[in-house]
């Protein structure tokens, strides 16, 4: 009986030891499982790493980090290397582009993807220590995989410019969180921000604005400052080819056939009024419109999607879709006139044939498209009225739905239609409320899946999007603020089931992540 108590009372301080331990590896996102061994080994200053032809990306992003992060230099050779990255199509540790990590003489890191490869590189990362000048890697096996395939972030540049050095930071935050879509909004109102060769005037003349509200769309004064600025194509290359390393897919939104003010100030014909109209110094929603009847708009929708669409790998193209309001449409008796000859009963009838018009010419071309949650024809702002904001067309198939407006229930609603959904609901994602309107604990709960949504539905989500709006981030540093730590929370919850996550030990782990945010010069904002 003593024997036995002696047992089992060892037993539990073996648990208990465990559980620390493993508390103090926790990563961010939490990997789905974790069994920790015997202690840690020492890591040397130089490694080998030994990787097939096909992970050389992967390889040479593991020796940057190596050394950036520790200090230590790391060389390819030909086998039995300290660390092993091993592509097997055969291994299946959960969904597509999962790994596991097994660190018990040598590391070795294992994944049927070169994505999965990278992940556990993140992990790895996470896992290594350094103290006293010497690194260490704990005894432990890994079996991790995200748990949903799209984990975005958006950064809106057309209210504030920002510039491809900060893009690029932004992008290496987003690999080390495992996040994988950067949602590039890159046209709107107050800002046209990628270089169209056959439309110059786009940059010319839509990428400046003569000022800027301050305070938001509720502000009442303006600086007075002029700004702008935009990316010729080969920066949006640059770019594409530096998330590309990072396993970062950019999806670029050119907003249509709202939120196009600086596009008519550059060429007034793309309007319903065909006014000259100066790109907008207000922000919120502005009236001009795109003519959606005229063919001269659709020649030019169609040539800027065909040079967005040679710049950009992406099999997904995002056309926005929001707030756009019905006034000028109503107003043209061209509009009208072609409602009447094509039966078209309601603006949002109109919009909806527009829309799919554009979904038909991406499918085309060999694309998909995706859209704000007014693309579906659904009653969700104020300023429409029922009449208006009433639709009979359907939305196209295979159309992406972001779901960011509107009664949560709109998202079983577009799901049961059968249409693939984001969920980025704005009470819950957007990054420019502030800490008030979305703590940072709010941030971290926020499940993709909504509440209640029934379990044959739940494949119909492919993830989150967090999004940066520009109107109050005119200042890197607010926006930096705004973006950390809650970029880490929309991280883990697009990774990690919701059974693995402990709010708690994510706040600890967290302080590691401010440390090295604080140390890239990211302002960095300190919950409570």
């Amino acid at each position: 009986m003593n024997q036995l108590k002696t047992t089992l009372t060892g037993l539990c301080l073996l648990c208990i030891a465990t559980l620390c331990y493993a508390g103090e590896l926790r990563t961010i996102p939490a990997v789905q499982a974790i069994e920790t061994g015997n202690g840690s080994w020492p890591v040397g200053n130089t490694v080998g790493i030994s990787f097939p032809a096909a992970l050389e990306n992967e390889a040479e992003m593991l020796r940057l980090y190596l050394k950036e992060d520790f200090g230590i230099q790391a060389e390819q050779v030909p086998a039995h290397g300290t660390i092993r990255l091993i592509l097997d199509p055969s291994f299946r540790p959960g969904k597509e582009d999962g790994y596991s990590i097994e660190t018990e003489d040598t590391i070795r890191i294992k994944a049927a993807s070169a994505a999965g490869i990278f992940y556990g590189i993140q992990t790895l990362r996470q896992l290594i220590t350094r103290a006293d000048g010497t690194c260490r890697i704990p005894r432990v096996t890994v079996r991790d995989y995200p748990a949903f395939p799209w984990r975005a972030f958006m950064l809106d540049e057309a209210r504030a410019f920002k510039g491809k050095e900060v893009v690029k930071g932004l992008l290496d935050e987003m690999a080390r969180l495992k996040l994988n879509v950067f949602h590039w909004h890159l046209t709107d109102d107050q800002g046209w921000r990628i270089e169209i060769k056959k439309y110059p005037e786009l940059t010319r003349t839509g990428a400046w604005r003569d000022s800027t509200q301050l305070g938001g769309y509720r502000g009442t004064t303006f600086d007075g400052i002029r700004h702008g600025g935009y990316y010729t194509q080969e920066e949006i290359k640059e770019i594409i080819g530096y998330a590309a390393e990072r396993h970062i897919l950019i999806v670029p939104e050119f907003e249509m056939p709202g939120h196009e003010s600086a596009a008519i100030a550059s060429y007034p014909w793309l309007g319903t009024t065909g006014k000259e109209i100066k790109v907008p110094c207000r922000f919120g929603v502005q009236y001009e419109v795109m003519d959606v009847t005229s063919p001269e708009v659709r020649k030019f929708i169609e040539d800027v999607l065909d040079e967005i669409i040679a710049l950009f790998p992406s099999p997904v193209i995002h056309i926005g879709g929001d707030e756009v309001k019905y006034d000028q449409w109503k107003a043209s008796g061209k509009v009208q006139l072609y409602r009447e000859q094509n039966a078209i009963e309601t603006p949002a009838d109109l919009q909806i044939v527009f829309t799919n018009s554009i979904s038909h010419l991406l499918k085309q071309k060999g694309r998909r498209m995706m859209g704000w949650n007014d693309i579906t024809g659904n009653k969700i702002h104020e300023y429409h009225s029922e009449t208006d904001a009433t639709a009979k067309h359907k939305l196209a198939a295979g159309t992406i739905v972001q779901f960011w407006k509107g009664d949560i229930q709109l998202v079983e609603q577009t799901a049961r239609q059968g249409y693939d959904v984001v969920n980025s609901y704005h009470y819950m994602t957007y990054l420019d409320y502030d800490y008030k309107k979305i703590p940072l604990r709010q941030a971290y709960d926020f499940n993709p899946v909504p509440e209640g949504l029934p379990r044959e539905l739940e494949p119909k989500i492919l993830g989150l999007g967090c999004q940066m709006w520009g109107e109050e981030i005119l200042s890197n540093a607010r926006m930096y603020r705004m973006i950390f730590p809650r970029i880490a929370a929309y991280a883990e919850s697009g990774w990690t089931l919701p059974a693995q996550k402990d709010y708690n030990a994510f706040i600890r782990a967290l302080d590691k992540f401010a440390t090295i945010w604080e140390a890239k010069g990211y302002a960095v904002y300190k919950p409570e």
